[in-house]
């Protein structure tokens, strides 16, 4: 196997947990209502706001052996520049606050998340940033592909309220392959060890913040 195919069976069962997470599985299934999507938005965005920062701490902390990763971590950026900002606009397309969500704190799960995707970065091997890209963009695809639709049906949200879903799981597409090329010319086995530890570390603290959102009786609780 190459490392991204090592990669994904590495983590498999780490995914398979984060996915069997109720609410997941509610939006899989069109089983949600507009106030959690709204909730999940609002978290998306505190750490989606994050991605340039990461990617340009990352990029500063390689060596000389990894300029071919920091120059693909350039393209990542121009990629990624602004798309907290669609989240912000489907917000405001379901009828929510976005100018709230942009100053509220994010939950602790996903400050958490966040804080230690910066963490490894500055005290550990940069390049295990990799690993959370492995979980955030292969959650979003899923997601984007499996769900968006379903949700747009049950939720009756205009096309403008999926702005971030949809348009980021198309090309999250694109940025899978791209990924699984850069993995694939990872030859250190620290790099590579690195990597699958982030991954495996991001899908339980991803994961958290899935479970963060209002469910069941909390949606009856005001939480």
């Amino acid at each position: 196997m190459n490392f991204f195919e090592q990669l994904q069976a590495a983590t498999e069962p780490q995914r398979q947990d984060m996915f069997s997470i109720p609410i997941i599985q509610d939006a899989l299934q069109g089983k949600v209502i507009t106030s959690q999507y709204i909730a999940f938005l609002g978290q998306a965005y505190h750490h989606v706001k994050h991605t340039v920062p990461l990617l340009m701490a990352c990029g500063s902390r390689l060596d000389a052996r990894h300029e071919w990763l920091r120059e693909a971590i350039a393209e990542y950026i121009e990629e990624e520049v602004g798309h907290q900002e669609w989240i912000l606009s489907d917000i405001r397309a379901c009828g929510g606050d976005a100018e709230a969500v942009r100053h509220a704190r994010p939950h602790a799960s996903t400050e958490l998340m966040v804080a230690y995707a910066y963490h490894q970065i500055d005290r550990g091997n940069p390049v295990a940033f990799f690993g959370m890209v492995h979980v955030l963009e292969g959650t979003s695809t899923a997601l984007a592909t499996h769900a968006a639709d379903t949700m747009r049906s049950a939720l009756a949200l205009p096309p403008e309220a999926f702005s971030y879903l949809s348009s980021h799981g198309s090309l999250d597409l694109d940025h899978v392959k791209f990924f699984e090329g850069l993995m694939n010319r990872l030859e250190d086995a620290a790099d590579r060890e690195a990597v699958v530890h982030m991954a495996r570390m991001m899908y339980g603290l991803y994961g958290n913040v899935f479970r963060s959102l209002p469910r069941g009786e909390q949606l009856f609780a005001g939480a």
